[in-house]
């Protein structure tokens, strides 16, 4: 019963959601662009219940895996109200449409977030060692310096001050302290491949009072906030992916079952709260996948449509797209079922995901 209310359930409840709302972009401005909807669909069929309304059946089914959206005509322009029949820059819309509605709903996720009230530590960082022979030293900073700026931002903990620094990995950031009466702002170079144990800059940090406070924002206030978490996170991701490149980390990829692993981590160790922060980044995950250039995906749709441009206008044959989507659908189904493979051993060993 554990596991169903701090895993499974909420799993289910964030895939619906998520797919639901990527499915919705498509659906609305597939209507807006006057593209026939044969099917809005929660969950996969069976089907449960269905109704229909001004041409387009809205159906509830028994697989609760997400949801889908029968457009008329995306490959075949032949067919009444086609997708393929309109002007390609409303194609290209409808196409990106989920991916966006995606991004959005992550922008909105982590506004509420911050409108929440959480306990969060409420000294700054202090700068409790600087290591020798590392960007810090060599910017000057000195142990006792307390850290009020970074790239200028606010930092008003020891947890922001590590994002800060995560989020400008590669870069030399303007970093201010306090220094007994003064403020000094020093460049402070962010290593990719730190030696290990120095980190990137070079700093040991401690927080700066041992107890915390309840903080929250005003809406105007968290929605601006949520809109630079957005953005920030998909800055962190790539910066994710470059240290990868460069050898400091090793990928880490994972599929539907240890997403179910990594939810009821976060719901144990975190609360219902941070859940929250963990669905808006799964949107930003399958807004980012879908607008990949993969067949199958909207990003792989997508390019038949530039294709289409670049051969001044002359489509690849319906039949064949169709062909290259139903092997890229093979493909993607392989990859997770090998992914849920590892994911599936590395439960049996008892280890964590989110560590």
């Amino acid at each position: 019963m554990s596991i169903l209310l701090h895993s499974i359930l909420p799993f289910i409840g964030i895939i619906v959601l998520l797919v639901v709302v990527h499915e919705f972009g498509h659906f609305i401005t597939a209507k807006l662009s006057g593209v026939r909807v044969h099917e809005f669909g929660i969950g996969f069929p069976p089907r449960v219940a269905a109704f229909k309304f001004r041409g387009t059946e809205y159906s509830l089914n028994a697989l609760p895996l997400g949801g889908f959206v029968r457009l008329a005509g995306e490959e075949d322009p032949e067919e009444s109200g086609a997708l393929a029949s309109k002007p390609r820059p409303l194609r290209i819309l409808v196409l990106s449409a989920g991916a966006f509605f995606n991004f959005l709903f992550a922008i909105i996720l982590f506004s509420i977030s911050f409108m929440v009230p959480q306990e969060v530590p409420a000294g700054r960082a202090v700068i409790n060692e600087v290591l020798p022979d590392t960007p810090a030293a060599a910017a000057g900073l000195q142990k006792g310096d307390i850290i009020y700026e970074i790239s200028g931002r606010d930092v008003a903990n020891v947890q922001e001050s590590s994002y800060n620094i995560r989020l400008n990995l590669g870069e030399t950031m303007k970093i201010t302290v306090k220094r007994g009466f003064e403020f000094v702002t020093l460049n402070v170079g962010s290593r990719w491949v730190p030696p290990e144990g120095q980190g990137p800059t070079g700093i040991v940090i401690g927080s700066q009072y041992p107890y915390t406070e309840t903080r929250s924002y005003a809406p105007w206030t968290a929605l601006r906030l949520g809109t630079r978490s957005t953005f920030d996170s998909l800055k962190i991701a790539r910066n994710e992916l470059f240290a990868w490149v460069k050898g400091a980390t090793s990928p880490q990829v994972t599929g539907p079952v240890g997403i179910v692993q990594a939810t009821g981590e976060v719901v144990e160790k975190a609360g219902w709260i941070s859940l929250l922060e963990f669905t808006a980044l799964l949107s930003i995950n399958l807004a980012v996948i879908n607008i990949l250039p993969l067949p199958f995906l909207d990003g792989g749709r997508i390019m038949f449509v530039l294709l289409e441009i670049l051969r001044r206008g002359r489509r690849v044959a319906p039949q064949r797209e169709a062909i290259v989507h139903l092997a890229g659908l093979v493909l993607l189904m392989t990859f997770v079922v090998a992914i849920s493979y590892f994911d599936i051993i590395r439960l049996i060993r008892g280890e964590d995901l989110l560590k």
